[in-house]
C-alpha cells in the first residue's frame, strides 16, 4: 500500500492505516535500509566473487571494474535517499580525491573526457585577463595518445600544436618544446602515458620560463608519483594549473561513467565550477538559495538591477556534474586506491620481469627517471629487426584469450577526424616529423595490470609471454 501524507499535518498513514509520528516514520525507515542493506551486502559478495578461471578459454580482459559488496552497499543506500544529482556523495568524493591528489579542490564531472574539456575551457575564461586563451592561441601537445586530450582544444579554435614522444618512456620529448613554441602559445596540455609519468620537472621548467599553463591529463595515472627536484615526491595531477581524472570501468578507480577535475589555484577552481554549472555567476550548492546573501540586490552586465543572481551567467558552461549514485560508488572505490596502485606496481614489474629473456627482440616501455607509475598497461614493440611483429605478437595474444590494446589513437593526426584540417594552415601544427608516433603506431601493442588479475591470470599471462617470445 502506498504511504499518504496529508501536507498539514506532521502524522501519515503507515502500512496498516494506523497514523504515527514522523519520527517512528523515519525508525520504520531505517529499519527497512538496514534489512535491505543487509540483503544487498549477501548479493555483493557472490556478485563480487572470483569467477572460474579456466586457461586458453576464460577472456583475460586488458582491464575492468574491480568491487566487491561496499560498493554494491554505498550504491543501494544512496539510491534509497533518491536523491539523483550531485549530493552529499558527491562532496564528499571531492575532498577525499583532492586530499589523495595532493591539491585544493575538486571538481567531480560526468567523464575523463569531460574533465578535459572543462579544464581547457576554464583557461579561456576573461576572468584570466591577459593569459587567458583565445581562438587562435597555440597549445603544445603529443599525438600519440587518446583524442579527448586534444579535442577541446580543436573545439574551442585554437591551435594544437605537437610534438614527438621519447623512447622508451613513450611520453613528450622534452627536447622539442622551445621548438614548439611561438608567440601565440598560451599553454601545454599533455597525458601521462599508461600511468607512466612525462617529465614533469622539464615541462613544468618549461611552462614557468614561458608563463604558460600546463593541464596534465592524469586520466590513466591516478596514483602514480613523481620525484621533483625542486617539490619533491607528489602524485601526478598535483604539478599542473589543473589536471583531470577519468573514472571509466577500465581506469584505476570507477563510478561507472565519471571524472574530475583538479587544481590548487582558487580562480581556476572558481571558473570551472562556473562552467561546469551550466555557467551560472551563483555559487550555491544544489537545492540552496542565497548563499552569498545578495541575490536581488546586484548589478551584473547589461541586466536589470537586482536580477535573480541564480539565472546570472558569466561564462558559457555546461551541465557536466556527476549524480550522488556514482559518487556513492566511487567513495568506496577511492578508499581502495592506496591497494589498486599498489596491485598495479606489481603486475607490471611482474611481466616486464617475464619479458627480459626476450630483450633481444622486444622493448618495454619503461618508468621515467625519478617516477613511481601507476601502471595502466605494459606497452610491448619488437625491435628493429625482430623476428616479430606487432600484428603477430597481437594475434598470438589474442588466440590465447588475453586482451590486447593499440596505443590509443597511435598518430591522431592520421585519424579520420583529422582530415579536413589537413590542408588549413591554422588547424594544427607539427613540430618536426613525429618518427616514434608513427613507429609506435605500427608496431606498439599492450596488455593489462589492472588489479582484477588474480594469481591464476597472472601466472597464465606470465607463461603466455614466455610461450610466445623465447
Amino acid at each position: 500500500m502506498r504511504l499518504a501524507q496529508d501536507n498539514n499535518n506532521p502524522t501519515i498513514a503507515n502500512f496498516s492505516g494506523e497514523t504515527t509520528t514522523e519520527k517512528a516514520r523515519y525508525a520504520k525507515k531505517e529499519f527497512l535500509r538496514a534489512q535491505i542493506l543487509e540483503l544487498v551486502e549477501q548479493y555483493g559478495e557472490l556478485a563480487s566473487s572470483p569467477k572460474e578461471f579456466i586457461p586458453g578459454k576464460t577472456l583475460i580482459n586488458f582491464a575492468g571494474r574491480v568491487f566487491d559488496e561496499r560498493e554494491l552497499v554505498s550504491l543501494v543506500n544512496s539510491s534509497l535517499d533518491f536523491w539523483l544529482t550531485s549530493g552529499r556523495e558527491s562532496t564528499l568524493l571531492e575532498s577525499k580525491l583532492a586530499k589523495f591528489v595532493g591539491v585544493e579542490h575538486c571538481l567531480l564531472v560526468n567523464s575523463g573526457s569531460s574533465a578535459n574539456l572543462l579544464a581547457f575551457s576554464t583557461l579561456t575564461s576573461p576572468k584570466l585577463k591577459e593569459r587567458r586563451i583565445h581562438r587562435g592561441d597555440e597549445v603544445i601537445t603529443v599525438a600519440a595518445g587518446f583524442p579527448t586530450t586534444v579535442s577541446p582544444i580543436i573545439q574551442y579554435g585554437a591551435v594544437p600544436v605537437f610534438v614527438d614522444v621519447a623512447l622508451p618512456w613513450v611520453n613528450v620529448d622534452v627536447s622539442q618544446l622551445e621548438a614548439a613554441r611561438s608567440n601565440r602559445t598560451k599553454a601545454v596540455m599533455l597525458a601521462h602515458t599508461l600511468g607512466n609519468p612525462f617529465d614533469i620537472d622539464a615541462v613544468v621548467d618549461f611552462c614557468h620560463k614561458y608563463n604558460l599553463w600546463l593541464i596534465e591529463d592524469n586520466c590513466d595515472a591516478l596514483g602514480s608519483q613523481y620525484n621533483s627536484k625542486t617539490s619533491g615526491k607528489r602524485r601526478t595531477g598535483s604539478f599542473g594549473d589543473l589536471s583531470t581524472s577519468s573514472f571509466y570501468p577500465a581506469h584505476h578507480i570507477t563510478t561507472g561513467e565519471g571524472g574530475a577535475v583538479f587544481t590548487s589555484n582558487d580562480l581556476l577552481a572558481e571558473i570551472a565550477e562556473s562552467i561546469r554549472d551550466w555557467g551560472r555567476d551563483c555559487y550555491c550548492a544544489p537545492g540552496k538559495s542565497n548563499t552569498c546573501g545578495q541575490r536581488f540586490c546586484r548589478q551584473f552586465g547589461s541586466l536589470p538591477s537586482g536580477y535573480d543572481h541564480k539565472y546570472t551567467y558569466s561564462h558559457f558552461g555546461y551541465n557536466l556534474k556527476m549524480t550522488d549514485l556514482q559518487a556513492a560508488i566511487g567513495n568506496s572505490q577511492v578508499d581502495k586506491l592506496p591497494i589498486f596502485t599498489q596491485k598495479r606496481r606489481q603486475n607490471y614489474l611482474r611481466l616486464k620481469k617475464a619479458t627480459e629473456s626476450s630483450t633481444n627482440e622486444i622493448s618495454v616501455m619503461e618508468a621515467t627517471y625519478s617516477s613511481d607509475p601507476s601502471w595502466f598497461g605494459m606497452l610491448i614493440w619488437p625491435r628493429v629487426g625482430s623476428k616479430y611483429s606487432r600484428d603477430e605478437i597481437v594475434r598470438k595474444f589474442e588466440n590465447k584469450k588475453i586482451q590486447t590494446r593499440m596505443l590509443f589513437a597511435g598518430n591522431l593526426t592520421r585519424q579520420p577526424c583529422f582530415d579536413e584540417m589537413r590542408n588549413n594552415e591554422d588547424g594544427f601544427r607539427i613540430v618536426a616529423p613525429l618518427e616514434n608516433t608513427d613507429f609506435l603506431m605500427n608496431n606498439a601493442m599492450w596488455i593489462g595490470v589492472y588489479p582484477g588479475l588474480d594469481e591464476p591470470r597472472m601466472q597464465y599471462v606470465e607463461e603466455a609471454i614466455h610461450d610466445i617470445f623465447d
